[in-house]
């Protein structure tokens, strides 16, 4: 072997795996801050819109049906489509209410 192998290699810096893994905590740090952390906070949000559900809401099923509330039980909500058809869903396939948007498509049609 020659010297200046062996100097250089004496020269290098000796911190690198304390870096390596300051940076897999940012880089953690980062992810939990931007993506599980606002899922986390919406996942929480629907529950609270689920567990609230009362019998008139107007809502949508994640299978894009609207309806209106007319019944909850425990697991399953019970909506009115159209006419007399209803359907018995499962609670957790209720993902919005849609009366805000009625609202909102209401007020702009009546804008025009």
């Amino acid at each position: 072997m020659n010297i200046l192998t062996l100097l250089q290699a004496a020269q290098q810096p000796a911190g690198g795996g304390a870096s390596f893994w300051i940076m897999i905590l940012l880089l953690f740090a980062v992810m939990w801050l931007f993506m599980i952390r606002p899922q986390r906070k919406q996942q929480k949000e629907l529950e609270k819109f689920r567990n609230e559900l009362k019998k008139g809401d107007k809502v949508v099923t994640a299978g894009g049906i609207y309806g209106t509330v007319a019944e909850i039980q425990e697991r399953s909500v019970l909506i009115k489509v159209d006419g007399e058809v209803k359907l018995r869903v499962d609670k957790n396939s209720i993902v919005r209410d849609y009366s805000t948007d009625a609202q909102a498509a209401n007020d702009q049609a009546q804008q025009k």
